[in-house]
This record gives structure tokens, sequence and C-alpha cells, in this order.
């Protein structure tokens, strides 16, 4: 059987870069790895507990919570927006996060990756992106990282698909992912 790994990509934007690591995440799973590309973040409301209601949650809120309900682990793909994680990522993460200590996200293996056009490739973002996964109740991989820096320039007539460097860098990571996902199984 297959590990499930849910990819939540904190760029709303078509030709985002951190959607096209994502998206060689999804074409160079190892074998027994499925990665899934969540698509829909930018229709989830933002979090309001006078909505998060048995029975009245937003269809967007719940479709999130069974997608990661669905996982065994997380990989979230941040980019660093004024130096930190963008707004997207964090209401995703408080609707994983609730209810408190049962949501989608608890005990939950996650790590974040990513990319910025910045020299440090957004790890003041992953950074952040870690410490409200871990608040959240996530497992969070705290030596699983990837920040891949200039991502403008690096990607810019190459798909991080194509880039050997990236691919090898990527792979580890879901492999690392995965053996944590595996080993919460067991």
């Amino acid at each position: 059987m297959s590990v499930r790994i849910l990819a939540l990509v904190g760029s709303l934007r078509s030709g985002s870069h951190n959607r096209q690591l994502a998206e060689a995440a999804v074409k160079h799973a190892p074998e027994g790895v499925d990665v899934a590309l969540y698509e829909g973040l930018g229709d989830v409301p933002f979090y309001n507990e006078d909505t998060d209601v048995e029975g009245s949650v937003p269809e967007a809120a719940a479709r999130l919570r069974a997608a990661a309900g669905e996982a065994d682990a997380l990989l979230f793909f941040s980019p660093e927006y004024n130096g930190t994680l963008p707004a997207v990522l964090k209401n995703a993460i408080d609707w994983l996060s609730r209810p408190y200590g049962a949501g989608a996200v608890a005990g939950k293996p996650v790590a974040v990756v990513g990319t910025a056009f910045g020299q440090y490739g957004g790890v003041w973002a992953q950074d952040d992106t870690r410490k409200s996964l871990g608040v959240a109740g996530g497992n969070v991989l705290q030596d699983v990282k990837l920040s891949i820096p200039g991502s403008v320039t690096r990607f810019a007539e190459t798909h991080p698909a194509d880039d050997a460097e990236v691919v090898e860098q990527l792979t580890a990571v879901l492999e690392q992912v995965s053996a944590a996902a595996g080993s919460a199984a067991a």
C-alpha cells in the first residue's frame, strides 16, 4: 500500500514556482509514495469559529479537512510573502487544526519546503509555517528541509521537475516524509 502525501501550495498563482515544485513532487514521487496536489485552497474562507460548527462548516473547508484526514502525511510548499508565510497557508493550517486536539493535522507527519526569489529560498516563511503547524498539533519533521533560492532566475526556463539537483533533493524529502508516515502508522 502506498504512503499518501497531500501537497498544499501557499501560492495561488498558476505559474508559481512553488506550485511547479509540488508538481515535480507528484511527477517524481518514489515507488510506494503517492503525492496528491491539493486544489482549492483559494476557495477556503478565512477561518471563523462562528462558521466552524458541525453541520455548517463551509464546503471548501470540509473538503480540505477530508483530504488531509485521508492523507498519511502533509507536505507544505511555502513561498515567502513579506518575510513570512502566505495567508492562504496560515488559513489552511487554522482550519486543519480544529477541532482543537483532534484536527486533521493532529499527530500527522508534516514537512515544509519551498522556493523563493531571495538568497535564502524562503527559510523565514518555512520556519514560520513549521511553527504554526507545530502549535496546530502536527508532528513537524524539523530535519526535513528544502529551501531553493533564486527561484525567478533558476526556474526562468527550467521547470523544477527538469532540474536534476532539485529532483534529487525533492525525492530525498519525499522519502523522509514517507518513512515518518510509515513509522507513525506502525
